[in-house]
Parts: structure tokens; C-alpha cells; sequence
């Protein structure tokens, strides 16, 4: 969270917030995830418990500034488990946003206990985490991602096509391919940080290679003012090109690939790298799980879903597949 946000914060929450951004590292897009998982407990306790100041306010407009270690020390695990019932029944969180709520709450409490010791026992010690619906991730096929490279065209090929070759090649998220500067690039690597800033090196093959070697030359053409000298890759105003740009490039190189309309996203192209290296590469998940820059291996292994033709394949190998029943004399 930005400074000047933090300082509307009640000092019981800020705190925790702080402690998550300078001693844990975590990027401020999670930092204020945290702070709007409690906010909306706090909230809701808040609700429940008749702690407002009239019954008519609107629950986006109650205030948990007054929010004090003598109230937290009242809550209980059965408020946790209402909390996330309420989340579901009346803000429609599905079971993958409550079980971030929870991750929320357990962190929170679990800092209070241990780290700064302002309660005696954590309450949420012994809170379950709702159990998301496993999905199989959404990715392009090897055809199809040849289609979307071979659709990139206009002003920009150079840059859009390199965009598009280090998302299917190396897997990197948005804001890691956003983030890129020149200098991260050695020899036959680069540089990603990833969440928490945390530094990974990712190796790059020939198609990336050629792929940047055509892009470096052209990288300032036609701009006046580079702004941002160090970025990769630069906006038609010369500053480092933004999420939103990026965002922009990808759906419209799909719908030239006629790919549109199929939910696909720049995220999806991070998962269609994992799928096709693990599907088509034999990539070991352990292996995949340092190029991704996943933390817990059980991220990673999503990827290991397996294609209707390898399960076809794999039916077809078994020694009996051949074996049909012989007609028996009468």
C-alpha cells in the first residue's frame, strides 16, 4: 500500500500491513489484498455485533477505524466461519476468494500471536479453508499458438511479436514482462521479478533470442523522447509500456488469429508455455516449478493434466488393447 493510504489505516491493522511490505516482501497489490480482506471482516463484525452507529448505514461505508486490540481479542472462530458464510450467501464470493479471506485472517491473527504477541491464543488456529473447484487451466493449443504469432502485424510487429514470444516461450506474467529492462538481458538470459520481488533467471531459446534481436533496433523508432532508458520494452510515447498496453496487444493479436471471444488473456499464454513445455517438452514439474517462479510446488502441478490424445495414447499402449474376444464353438 502506498504511505499515504497507510496512514488511514487504525494502527492494529497498518501495522501487520507494514510488516508484510518491508520484512515479507509482498508486492503491494497483495498488501492491499490483505487489507481489504480484513477491512471487510472488520466490517462485518462490526455489523453483527450492533457496533454501528445506525442500523441504516450502508456496509461499504462503515468505518473500522476504531478497531482496537480489546475488539479483537473478543473474536472467535465461529465469527470466522460466519464471516465466510456471509461472504457467500450475500457478496457471491466463490469458494476461491473466501479461501484468500481465510489466508487473510489466519496470517493476521497468526502475526498478532506470535510475532508481536498481542494475543494469547490465535483463533484461527484451527479455521478450514474452503476448498476451490479444481480447474483445468485455459490454454492455446501448439497450432493455435502459432496462429497468434503469425497474426502479429502493424507499427509494432517487432515489439508485439517479442511481447507475444517471451509470454508463450517463458511463461512470465504480466507485470514481470512489463518490468523487463534492458540490462536484465545476458547473453542467452533474462532477468524476471516475480512476486515479492523475488529474482529469477529464465533461459532463452532461439525464438527469443531472434525474437529481441529483431525488436532491439527498431525499439525507439519513431519516438522523440525515450523517457524510460532502461525499459525493455517502451510505449509509443517512449515510456515503459503498461500493463493495460500490453493487455491490449494480446486481445487484439487474438482476434486477428481468430482466437476472440474464447476468454483467452495474457495469462492464459503464461499457462499455454506451462502446458506445452510440460506436454510436449517432458519438462519435469519441478523443473517447471523454478521457470514459472511458483512458490509451492502444488501450483505448478495443475499442469500436469494431460491431453485427450496422450490419454488415448496411453489406452492404446496397454499390451491387452489389441485383444478381442474369439467366438466359441456352439
Amino acid at each position: 500500500m502506498k504511505h499515504t493510504e497507510l496512514q488511514s489505516v487504525p494502527p492494529i491493522i497498518r501495522e501487520f500491513l507494514v510488516y508484510l511490505q518491508t520484512v515479507k516482501g509482498k508486492s503491494e497489490k497483495t498488501v492491499d489484498e490483505y487489507y481489504l480482506d480484513l477491512r471487510t471482516f472488520f466490517r462485518f463484525l462490526k455489523m453483527s455485533r450492533g457496533l454501528l452507529p445506525s442500523p441504516d448505514t450502508d456496509f461499504e461505508d462503515i468505518s473500522i477505524s476504531d478497531v482496537d486490540i480489546e475488539l479483537i481479542k473478543t473474536v472467535t472462530l465461529i465469527d470466522a466461519y460466519e464471516f465466510l458464510t456471509y461472504c457467500g450467501s450475500e457478496r457471491s464470493n466463490n469458494a476461491k476468494t473466501r479461501a484468500r479471506k481465510c489466508s487473510s485472517l489466519r496470517g493476521y491473527f497468526k502475526y498478532l500471536t506470535l510475532k508481536v504477541n498481542k494475543l494469547d491464543s490465535d483463533p484461527m488456529e484451527q479455521l478450514d479453508t474452503p476448498k476451490p473447484k479444481k480447474s483445468l487451466p485455459k490454454y492455446l493449443s501448439l497450432d493455435q499458438s502459432i496462429a497468434l504469432l503469425n497474426a502479429v502485424d502493424g507499427a509494432h510487429k517487432e515489439r508485439d511479436y517479442c511481447i507475444l514470444t517471451l509470454f508463450l516461450n517463458c511463461g512470465m506474467r504480466l507485470s514481470e514482462l512489463c518490468g523487463l529492462n534492458l540490462q536484465d538481458i545476458r547473453d542467452n538470459t533474462i532477468k524476471v521479478t516475480g512476486k515479492g520481488n523475488k529474482e529469477r533467471i529464465v533461459y532463452l531459446n532461439d525464438a527469443c533470442e531472434s525474437a529481441i534481436t529483431a525488436y532491439l533496433p527498431v525499439r525507439a523508432k519513431d519516438i522523440t523522447v525515450v523517457k524510460d532508458k532502461s525499459a525493455l520494452f517502451l510505449s509509443r510515447l517512449g515510456k515503459r509500456i503498461s500493463n493495460k498496453t500490453v493487455q491490449h496487444i494480446v486481445y487484439e493479436t487474438l482476434d486477428k488469429a481468430g482466437l476472440g471471444g474464447q476468454g483467452l488473456s495474457t495469462h492464459k499464454l503464461r499457462h499455454t508455455a506451462a502446458t506445452l513445455m510440460y506436454q510436449h517438452g517432458n519438462v519435469d514439474i519441478r523443473v517447471l516449478k523454478d521457470i514459472l517462479g511458483h512458490e509451492n510446488l502444488g501450483t505448478t502441478e495443475i499442469y500436469t493434466h494431460l491431453s485427450e490424445k496422450q490419454l488415448e495414447r496411453a489406452a492404446d499402449s496397454n499390451p491387452l488393447s489389441k485383444i478381442k474376444a474369439t467366438k466359441k464353438d456352439t
